[in-house]
């Protein structure tokens, strides 16, 4: 799937892989070696984050109701924890350095589409 930013008018993957079971959760980016420039994976529901066994470090965007963002994590460290954004219903996480590559802003409108 892809994810625009409808306030700004800019793509922020286009080959977003989704995460909406308790595996697929659970095993998020875990072991993987980083995301390519487009890649990202759209893990829901969720309201905080962790790095821990991460190998790379990437940008957080939680979206929350009517696809508002309700927090942003630029390049997220590893073997951290986020704080609970509690107006989320997901998270895109997505490569490093893409939330300001975007100009992603809380409040901004996010668009996922097949």
């Amino acid at each position: 799937m892809r994810a625009r930013n409808v306030t700004r008018g800019t793509l922020l993957g286009g080959s977003i892989r989704p995460a909406d079971t308790f595996l697929l959760r659970l095993k998020g980016l875990i072991g993987e070696g980083g995301l390519g420039p487009g890649e990202g994976l759209w893990i829901t529901p969720c309201r905080c984050i962790h790095s821990f066994g991460m190998r790379f470090p990437f940008d957080a965007v939680f979206v929350g109701r009517y696809g508002k963002v309700a927090g942003l994590c630029e390049d997220f460290p590893r073997n951290r924890v986020s704080r609970i954004f509690g107006g989320a219903k997901g998270v895109l996480e997505l490569p490093a350095g893409t939330i300001a590559g975007t100009g992603t802003r809380v409040g901004d409108e996010i668009r996922l589409e097949p």
